[in-house]
């Protein structure tokens, strides 16, 4: 099995939404294989299907249209699962466009949503480590968390929320590497509202910290999570079927 991998730098979220619309197509086509776009994003709110509110986390929008307007921040309705989250600059988002009933599938077996938001959570899990930082999951909570230290509570570090359409995913994670956090006080991050969110940048050591090296490390252990080779894109016009023409990622 082999994924491909692309980095695209930052793409306003409408055209990031238009790129997964049509990268689903084709992969529901059988046009292109199993691939993991990650990109940032310029400031940008996004609304869910949370279950149970109809109104996708507007609620938990702390800051009227005009004061939302006047920091050049859109409100955009998705249909991910989750509540309203941010997404900005600093912060690595990633859309696995995978076909569950693919490849991916575990022990001959379709993989369920949840299983996939699981493995993903592992995937950053283990992509934290890397960093030298202890994450961990929260029942009940979907995401990537801290490790409690002390009277320090468990914090946020990435924010995952997915749409599945006849087995192929679209949307995906959100993970803090050197985002201003100062942009998570507009809203009450994922409806949570006992929990901080931090970044990397604030947990880690290393210096020097990217995007694009943060990109690597997750395409890395998705591959070791996901049990599949990661090719990686210089770009999305080499994307095939088996990701011919690509460079492998160990």
């Amino acid at each position: 099995m082999v994924v491909s991998v692309v980095y695209l730098g930052r793409v306003p979220y409408a055209a990031g939404l238009e790129l997964q619309a049509r990268l689903v197509g084709l992969r529901k086509a059988g046009a292109i294989g199993d691939v993991l776009v990650m990109l940032e994003h310029p400031p940008v709110l996004t609304l869910g299907r949370a279950m149970g509110r109809k109104d996708g986390g507007r609620g938990n929008v702390l800051l009227d249209d005009e004061a939302l307007r006047a920091r050049g921040v859109e409100v955009v309705e998705t249909n991910r699962g989750g509540d309203v989250t941010y997404h900005g600059p600093g912060q690595l988002v990633g859309y696995p466009i995978f076909d569950l009933r693919g490849p991916l599938r575990a022990a001959g077996k379709r993989l369920g949503p949840v299983d996939f938001v699981r493995q993903m959570e592992e995937a950053l899990i283990r992509t934290m480590a890397d960093y030298g930082v202890a994450a961990m999951r929260v029942p009940g909570r979907t995401g990537v968390w801290t490790q409690p230290s002390g009277s320090i509570a468990e914090k946020k570090i990435a924010a995952i929320g997915i749409h599945v359409s006849a087995g192929v995913t679209s949307h995906g994670f959100a993970l803090n590497v050197t985002t201003d956090l100062k942009d998570f006080d507009w809203i009450v991050p994922c409806g949570i509202d006992d929990r901080a969110v931090t970044s990397l940048e604030l947990e880690s050591r290393e210096p020097d910290l990217t995007l694009l090296t943060a990109a690597e490390r997750v395409a890395r252990q998705f591959g070791q999570v996901f049990q599949t080779q990661m090719l990686w894109l210089e770009s999305l016009e080499e994307l095939t079927p088996v990701g011919v023409n690509a460079h492998a990622e160990a």
